[in-house]
């Protein structure tokens, strides 16, 4: 909604009528608006006037400009007065609000949805909280690795028997920034009828406790309780890391017409027939027997050589890289995952572009993250403030 002249003229994508009005910080709420961002969205970034540091590293650095990419900055002390007018003026021009406040901050700086919907009853706010806006742990603070434990994601990743251990993503934070940007693009259709907006809410535990998917459902529906296997697969066998001659490589031989193909691939045909491994329950019983046998077979070749050999027999497998093996693969640089963008000192940066693709409206990555305030001026000139007063709503800490 709230689009200058120069903006209507430069924005493109599905989003480019949308303005979006960003409070978040760390990972979850930064993940939401870079979604929409990236298709096409204005994205007012509202920071303090102070440049108070963000986690993940200085604001040059690859974490801020990779979450952070194509957004404006304005500063703005939403404590004071004068900026609260300003925000209000805001909301009253824009699509949607996305905040990840512990759940009481929004309502003691006037963020909730109702003080937000009485002002524009077409916004759209979102709230990302560590547990849930209400409950018995609504007022924790929310982490990436408490939400990790407390859904049961660390009791059953890692070696058996080894302890918990923590997934080497921020997993909980990127999966509620996700699912809150599909919330928001809900509500906006359901707009689109009704004209009113709502409040859209989403976790870290919660999040991350529909990411167990099938381990979850596992202890729902048969009160089993998943644990620990380390590369293999859980429940589909045989689906590990197994040795090569110069390394280690995936192999996923879930279902019986694949468990075939790899006996046959790897020359023995005969353990199809094997009682021991003649069914999939066989096979489980007999895990760790099954994979010595597979690794005593996959160390006399090349990972490259397996590759080759499994897939030309339509087993699905693959190399296990470090991040600039990734980077190098053929066809990771063909799918074009990462993508430069200038920033204020004309200089290319890159970053990782979006995971998917639309045959007629892609998305669109053309900006930089913003210096700090960057653009309070133009903004609050669009609001209708000539620049005498922005200097005095700068000099009395306002903005």
């Amino acid at each position: 909604m709230m689009q200058s002249d120069t903006e209507n003229q430069t924005r493109t994508g599905i989003l480019s009528d949308i303005c979006v009005l960003d409070l978040s910080r760390v990972r979850s709420g930064p993940t939401c608006v870079r979604q929409l961002c990236d298709w096409g969205a204005r994205i007012i970034k509202i920071e303090p006037p102070e440049d108070t540091s963000e986690m993940g590293g200085p604001r040059d650095g690859p974490d801020f400009q990779n979450l952070h990419r194509g957004k404006e900055s304005l500063t703005l002390n939403l404590k004071s007065i004068e900026g609260a007018k300003i925000f209000q003026q805001l909301v009253r021009n824009s699509d949607i609000v996305i905040e990840n406040f512990r759940p009481q901050v929004k309502y003691k700086l006037g963020l909730d949805y109702d003080t937000l919907c009485d002002i524009n009853p077409a916004i759209i706010l979102a709230s990302i909280s560590g547990f849930g806006q209400d409950g018995p742990y609504k007022d924790r603070p929310g982490f990436d690795q408490v939400a990790q434990g407390m859904s049961g994601l660390m009791s059953i990743t890692g070696e058996p028997g080894a302890g918990p251990m923590r997934v080497g993503i921020p997993l909980a934070d990127l999966s509620a920034g996700l699912f809150a940007a599909q919330g928001i693009l809900l509500a906006l259709y359901e707009r689109m009828s009704s004209g009113k907006g709502q409040w859209v809410q989403t976790s870290l535990l919660q999040s991350q406790i529909f990411m167990l998917d099938f381990q979850a459902a596992r202890y729902a529906m048969n009160g089993e309780i998943p644990e620990q296997a380390g590369n293999n697969h859980p429940t589909s066998i045989p689906t590990g890391v197994f040795k090569t001659k110069d390394g280690f490589i995936n192999i996923a031989a879930s279902g019986e017409a694949i468990w075939q193909k790899l006996a046959i691939a790897l020359g023995h045909a005969e353990w199809i027939s094997e009682p021991e491994f003649s069914t999939a329950q066989a096979r489980s019983q007999n895990r760790s027997k099954l994979g010595d046998k597979i690794d005593e077979c996959t160390k006399t070749k090349s990972t490259s050589d397996w590759i080759a050999i499994l897939n030309d027999d339509g087993v699905p497998c693959g190399p296990i890289y470090s991040i600039d093996e990734m980077f190098a693969d053929p066809q990771i640089r063909h799918l074009q995952i990462s993508q430069s963008v200038i920033n204020s000192q004309s200089t290319e940066i890159p970053v990782l572009t979006q995971p998917l693709s639309l045959s007629r409206t892609p998305s669109t990555l053309d900006k930089a993250a913003p210096l700090i305030g960057e653009h309070t001026d133009k903004i609050l000139n669009e609001l209708g403030y000539e620049q005498s007063e922005v200097n005095h709503l700068r000099d009395n800490k306002h903005i």
